[in-house]
C-alpha cells in the first residue's frame, strides 16, 4: 500500500470509528429514553384510566344513591337499582357488574347467562381466583384489581383493570373495568414510532458517514492528482536539471581538457621536439636544449595540478584518504580563494565513524550549499561547522546573505531543485535536514546517525 493510500485510510478510519461509536451511543441512549418514555406514558395513561374508572363508579353509585340512602332492602328496590346500573354502559366493552359478597353474580349486562351463578371459585387462565380477589378488594375499602376476563367485542380473554367498591348495606360489590389490550396497542404504536425515529436517526448517521468518507476520499483523490501533477513537474524539472548538469559537467571537462591540458600538452610536445632538435644540431652543447626541457617539465607540473583539480571536483581524494573534515576544510579554502567571501571551517568532537556514502552525502551538501551561496546569497561571511557526538554527525552551513522564501521555493516546480536534491540525499541515508532562512541569512543543517 502506498503512503498516500495509508494516509487516506488513516483519515477515513478514525472518522468511521467515531461515527460508529456515536451511532451506538445514540442508539443506546435512544433505547433507554424510549423505555423511560414508554414507562412514563404507560403510567400516565393508566393513571388517567384509573381516575376515569373511579369517576364512573362514583357516577354509578350516585345514580342509585336515592335508593341506597332510603334504607329499603326490599326486592323491588334492589331490582330497580340493578336495572339502573344495567343501563349505565360506555361503549361495547364498558359496563358495570354486581356480585354479592359470597361470589354470586347479581347483574352482568354483557353476559346475562352469568346472572345468578355462584362464581366464587372462578379462576382465570393464570389460576388466580378472580371473584375472590375482587370481593376482598371491595371489603378492604375499594380499589383496583388486575385480572383476566373475556372481552365482549372480541370474545377473547384479555387483561383487565377493574375498580370495585362495597355497598355494605345491601351486601353488594359494585365494579367496572377497562381492558388493557387497548393500552398495550397504544403503547405498541408509541414503540413503533420511537423505533422508526431511531432507525431514521441511524440512517442519517450512516448517510453522514458515507458522505464524509466520500468527501474525504474525493478530496484525497483530488489532492493526490494535484500532488502527482506537481511531483511530475518537479520530476521533469529534476530530470532536465540532471541532463543539463551532465551536459554542463561534460562541457566543463571538455573546456578544461581542450583549453588547459590539451594546449599545455601541445606546448610540452613542441618544447620536447625543440629540445631534441637542439640536441641533434648541437650534440656537443647539450646545455642549449636544457631550457626547452626545463620549460616542458614546468608545464608538466601545471598539467598535473590541473588533472588533480579536475579529479578533486569529481570526487576529492582527501575524502577517501584523510576523511570528511579534511575534505571540507580543503573545499572551504578553495571556495574562499575563488569567491573572495570570508569562509571559515571548524570541526568539533569526533567526526569519524560515518560510512563512505554518508561522508559523500555531507560533502555534496556542503558543495551544493556553497554553490547556492555563491550564486544567490550575496553573503560576505560563511561558516561551515562539523560537529560529532556519540550518536550522530551534524554539518551546519550558515551565511549572512539576503535569504529566501523556503516554503515558496519548496512548492515551486521549477525552482529549488538543489534543495530537493539535498533533502533526498539526506533522507536516502536515514538522516534529517533543516533549512532556515530570513533577511539576516540562511542556515542549512544536516544530521546523519553513526553506523
Amino acid at each position: 500500500m502506498k503512503l498516500r493510500q495509508k494516509i487516506l485510510l488513516l483519515a477515513i478510519t478514525p472518522l468511521i470509528v467515531a461515527l460508529v461509536a456515536i451511532a451506538l451511543a445514540v442508539r443506546y441512549q435512544a433505547a433507554v429514553l424510549a423505555k423511560q418514555q414508554r414507562t412514563s406514558v404507560e403510567a400516565a395513561y393508566l393513571a388517567s384510566k384509573e381516575a376515569e374508572l373511579k369517576h364512573f363508579v362514583v357516577l354509578a353509585t350516585r345514580s342509585i344513591e336515592h335508593l341506597y340512602e332510603s334504607g329499603r332492602h326490599d326486592e323491588a328496590t334492589l331490582n330497580e337499582a340493578k336495572a339502573i346500573l344495567a343501563t349505565l354502559d360506555y361503549g361495547d366493552d364498558g359496563y358495570f357488574f354486581l356480585y354479592d359478597l359470597h361470589g354470586r353474580n347479581l347483574m352482568h349486562p354483557r353476559k346475562p347467562e352469568l346472572v345468578g351463578r355462584d362464581l366464587w371459585d372462578l379462576r382465570d387462565t393464570n389460576g388466580s381466583p378472580t371473584i375472590q380477589r375482587l370481593i376482598a378488594q371491595a371489603k378492604a375499602g375499594g380499589g383496583f384489581v388486575r385480572y383476566q376476563w373475556e372481552k365482549p367485542s372480541s370474545g377473547k380473554m384479555s387483561p383487565k383493570l377493574g375498580y370495585v367498591v362495597e355497598l355494605e348495606r345491601w351486601g353488594w360489590m359494585l365494579g367496572t373495568g377497562l381492558y388493557l389490550d387497548d393500552v398495550d396497542a397504544a403503547l405498541a404504536k408509541i414503540d413503533t414510532q420511537i423505533s422508526g425515529n431511531i432507525n431514521n436517526t441511524m440512517l442519517w448517521i450512516t448517510g453522514i458517514a458515507i458522505a464524509s468518507a466520500l468527501i474525504i476520499g474525493l478530496s484525497g483523490l483530488a489532492l493526490n492528482i494535484s500532488e502527482n501533477r506537481v511531483a511530475d513537474a518537479k520530476l521533469r524539472a529534476l530530470a532536465q536539471r540532471v541532463v543539463r548538469s551532465q551536459e554542463e559537467e561534460r562541457a566543463r571537462l571538455s573546456r578544461d581538457l581542450h583549453d588547459g591540458i590539451s594546449q599545455w600538452l601541445v606546448s610540452i610536445k613542441l618544447q620536447v621536439e625543440s629540445g631534441i632538435a637542439k640536441l641533434i644540431a648541437n650534440a656537443a652543447q647539450p646545455e642549449l636544449a636544457r631550457t626547452s626541457f626545463d620549460r616542458a617539465a614546468g608545464q608538466l607540473n601545471d598539467v598535473l595540478g590541473e588533472v588533480r583539480r579536475i579529479s578533486h571536483d569529481l570526487r576529492p581524494a582527501l575524502l577517501d584518504d584523510l576523511g570528511l573534515a579534511a575534505a571540507l576544510d580543503h573545499l572551504v579554502t578553495e571556495f574562499s580563494e575563488h569567491t573572495s567571501i570570508t569562509t571559515r571551517f571548524t570541526a568539533d568532537g569526533s567526526v569519524d565513524g560515518l560510512g563512505d556514502v554518508s561522508n559523500t552525502v555531507l560533502f555534496r551538501i556542503a558543495q551544493e550549499a556553497l554553490t547556492n551561496i555563491k550564486r544567490h546569497a550575496n553573503a560576505r561571511n560563511v561558516n561551515v561547522r562539523l560537529v560529532g557526538s556519540k550518536s550522530d554527525v551534524t554539518l551546519t552551513i550558515s551565511d549572512d546573505g539576503i535569504g529566501f522564501d523556503v516554503a515558496g521555493i519548496a512548492q515551486h516546480p521549477k525552482r529549488g531543485i538543489g534543495l530537493r536534491n539535498m533533502h533526498e540525499r539526506v533522507e536516502a541515508v536515514g538522516g534529517t535536514m533543516y533549512v532556515a532562512s530570513s533577511v539576516e541569512g540562511t542556515r542549512v543543517t544536516a544530521s546523519l546517525r553513526r553506523v
